[in-house]
């Protein structure tokens, strides 16, 4: 064989190598990949509902615990001060919610029925995800059936007993099932939203959100799903847990965690929920989103043969803080915080430090530094199974600002006598202190009654250095705000105008890039354009002064002509104009083939709107763009005259025009490369309406005629009256939907809250007076309501006419 050919496949042979090598590599990299936490929102005791508003609390002082709320009245009930009485409760403070009972139905397309009957965990999970998400970046449009996996941790739902009354069964209906089941929570998440990735709901007693952040991580490394979903969620409604966990003595008579004092008597039960967005942090950098923290390691065990059911097991406990560390594949010495779960039982408290010491003591005592450990659960309370995901983001804040705040208060009150804190190499910091080692890195602890131990490894994130330059200043930017209805739409763009206030010239596309992105479009609308934050701060300002327009625009603006007059030079320079200021929107664009008018169509077409060029000959305006809206025709210039708007500021102009019409606009590409999506702008400001079931007092009985027992029965007109028919239906609908005012006859019956129960409902309602050919299954639920509800008029009528039934006689 030639030496030139043995030297050519010897360099075959190497570069296959190579690449079986880097395949080898991916595939040992890929079960400990990085995680990046890119959003986060919270519902949590003391009215903190912002990660921001949380980061202040964790820095101040005082807790978060209150007097059981007025609207709680069982647990009101079962208090009494003596402990050890039977069916009595010795507790009368947690870490309550300020607000569990309002809703924006209507922004999630619930029926008023509906929402009364969901368990306020569904609700506050749904606006929490929403919420979160917005703050990834990640818009929300259910027809892409985003690859999101849902994971939520949650161990109770006791909203519904207040339904449990065996002397009226009338209340329950097929929201009992749906809108108490554990499974719900997650799987409404994922419908109402419109994901595809796996979803499940996790119980393992006060770890279930770290347990829940475990399977998450995992799915994320093994592919199954882009993004994920970790929820978690707590709620005290029931006086039958309450006194069964007095009865055990497990809940501190204080109703407060003394974690790690020597007055440790129990914990303080809280509520509450909080989400994290998470996703492969490669993918995460690649798509420009926040980066709020990284997560290193997960591991979650059993305490198998322990003492007790319920009793933490040290070696237990050992084992998944190695596991996680492993996972991590980081150095018990290289831990500047962890967050231990903290209860402040006599016994948890000793064992989980003890376990803590056993497996880095030695590391920490070699380095000289002590370890700092906390319990979040000191200051809010023990959220059980949401407990995981509030320590979760206090560490994420945490490695964010450099910061461990101060774990117990200065006061000098004693530490846990059963703790040898002179022999351990962890101490409880009692002032806030700045990170102990230059790399930050932290654990979060969990373990529950049910015996499943959770640990996770969290890691501050260090962006790499910008590659390039930062975008450009200046330019012509395009701000895009929606919302469901009016009041809505004001509220967000007061506060997105406050909010450019106050931002900074070199954050401005980042800001508008995120809000045009990183924000699904709803039916109420507003664009304005700008060259700075001034700019577009008093566009939205004037916009408010002016009165904001009312009328929803419909989603179905897909297409529209671009006129042009065959001046190919102006064209030309048009177009070098506008791809020098969006290149992003230019790659690839076939000036050749099209020229430089068709190659303006295809640029235009990228934002999301199919653009057919058509030319109407000399004269006129060089380019202009136009479409048909049911509202009547819209246009807008692109290439100005001699002395007129840049190119560039047309284009914007043009495409804020097609938004507020109605066009479903993808507008990535009109961010300059760099431009990054931000974590801390407003978010959607939801329109809360109350939805709430009054619980009956212990013992109490209910009254039959409390509203909702029964439904108001009215008289059926004349089949072949279709006026009055149709004014008849329209009712019965609005009372199966027990909404407060006749849904709009355009919507559909879908968009006004109803579903395939509420369809059987319906339907056997007017059967009760009428035949019909149409079952529930057959009903058209995609049909607006006005012809929904007159093709069952006509049904009516033409069945009373088959059966002979005479005036004034009903088809019964």
């Amino acid at each position: 064989m030639e030496p030139e050919r043995i030297r050519q496949l010897m360099e075959e042979q190497l570069k296959h190598s190579r690449r079986l090598q880097a395949r080898v590599r991916e595939l040992e990299e890929r079960p400990h990949a990085p995680l990046a936490v890119t959003g986060m929102s919270l519902r949590l005791p003391g009215g903190l509902d912002t990660p921001d508003a949380y980061w202040d609390f964790l820095r101040g002082e005082g807790t978060a615990d209150s007097q059981i709320p007025e609207d709680r009245p069982g647990l009101r009930e079962v208090f009494d001060p003596v402990p050890g009485k039977p069916g009595r409760s010795y507790v009368d403070r947690a870490g309550f919610l300020s607000d569990i009972a309002h809703f924006d139905a209507e922004f999630f397309g619930i029926s008023q029925r509906e929402a009364k009957l969901l368990d306020p965990q569904q609700r506050m999970l749904l606006e929490t995800s929403w919420e979160a998400l917005e703050r990834a970046g990640i818009a929300v449009r259910r027809s892409d059936r985003l690859d999101v996996g849902v994971y939520l941790g949650m161990m109770a739902s006791e909203y519904g007993e207040r339904l449990e009354d065996r002397s009226d069964m009338t209340r329950i209906d097929p929201y009992y099932t749906t809108g108490g089941g554990l499974c719900f929570g997650a799987g409404r998440i994922s419908h109402l939203m419109g994901f595809r990735g796996p979803v499940m709901s996790v119980d393992t007693a006060c770890s279930s959100s770290l347990s829940a952040l475990h399977l998450a991580a995992r799915a994320l490394r093994a592919g199954e799903c882009r993004y994920a979903l970790v929820c978690g969620s707590n709620l005290l409604l029931s006086a039958s847990l309450m006194v069964s966990l007095c009865q055990t003595r497990a809940v501190s008579p204080t109703g407060r965690s003394q974690s790690f004092l020597a007055t440790a008597d129990g914990y303080g039960r809280a509520e509450g929920v909080g989400v994290l967005v998470l996703m492969r942090q490669a993918e995460a950098e690649s798509e420009g989103r926040p980066v709020l923290a990284t997560v290193l390691g997960t591991a979650v065990n059993h305490d198998g043969a322990a003492s007790g059911l319920t009793a933490p097991n040290g070696p237990a406990q050992q084992e998944v803080f190695r596991a996680a560390l492993a996972d991590a594949r980081v150095g018990p010495g290289e831990l500047g915080y962890v967050e231990a779960h903290g209860t402040g039982t006599a016994l948890g408290d000793p064992i989980e430090v003890g376990a803590l010491d056993a497996v880095a003591g030695d590391a920490v005592r070699e380095r000289g530094a002590p370890l700092p450990i906390g319990s979040v659960k000191a200051r809010l309370g023990h959220l059980e199974a949401a407990s995981g995901i509030a320590a979760v983001i206090k560490t994420v804040l945490m490695l964010q600002h450099g910061e461990i705040p101060a774990a117990l208060p200065d006061d000098g009150a004693e530490l846990n006598p059963h703790i040898p804190w002179d022999r351990m190499g962890v101490t409880v910091p009692r002032r806030n202190r700045p990170w102990p080692l230059p790399r930050k890195i932290a654990g979060v602890n969990s373990f529950g009654m049910s015996g499943t131990n959770a640990h996770v490894v969290l890691e501050a994130y260090e962006p790499a250095p910008a590659a390039g330059s930062a975008p450009a200043g200046g330019l012509p930017e395009l701000l895009t705000l929606s919302a469901k209805n009016p009041a809505a739409l004001a509220e967000l763009a007061e506060a997105v105008s406050g909010h450019l206030k106050k931002t900074e010239a070199a954050q401005l596309p980042a800001v508008c890039h995120t809000l045009r992105a990183g924000r699904a479009a709803l039916a109420h609308r507003i664009a304005v354009t700008g060259s700075t934050a001034a700019e577009l701060a008093e566009a939205l300002d004037a916009w408010l002064s002016g009165g904001p327009r009312s009328a929803p625009v419909e989603s179905t603006l897909r297409t529209a002509v671009l006129r042009l007059n065959g001046d190919e030079e102006r064209l030309a320079e048009a177009l070098a104009a506008v791809t020098d200021a969006f290149p992003r929107a230019a790659v690839g664009l076939t000036t050749r083939e099209r020229g430089p008018g068709g190659a303006l169509a295809q640029m235009i077409g990228r934002f999301g709107i199919r653009v057919r060029p058509a030319h109407t000959g000399g004269g006129g305006e060089c380019a202009r763009l136009e479409w048909e809206t049911a509202e009547g025709p819209g246009s807008a210039p692109l290439v100005a005259g001699p002395g007129g708007a840049t190119s560039r500021t047309l284009l914007v102009e043009a495409l804020a025009a097609l938004f507020a019409a109605g066009a479903d606009l993808r507008l990535d590409a009109l961010a300059a490369p760099g431009t990054r999506l931000l974590g801390d702008l407003p978010t959607y400001p939801f329109q809360r309406a109350r939805f709430w079931i009054e619980e009956p007092r212990p013992g109490s009985v209910r009254d039959p005629l409390e509203a909702g027992a029964t439904a108001p029965v009215r008289q059926a007109p004349e089949p072949r009256d279709r006026e009055a028919v149709y004014a008849y239906l329209m009712a019965e609908l609005t009372g199966v939907l027990h909404a407060s005012r006749e849904p709009e006859a355009d919507a559909t019956f879908l968009d006004a809250g109803g579903d395939s129960f509420l369809s059987v409902l319906f339907i056997t309602r007017i059967e009760e007076s009428y035949h019909l050919s149409l079952t529930a299954e057959e009903l058209p639920l995609d049909l607006p309501l006005d012809e929904l509800l007159g093709r069952l008029a006509d049904d009516i009528a033409g069945q009373a006419e088959a059966s002979g039934a005479g005036d004034g006689e009903l088809s019964a």
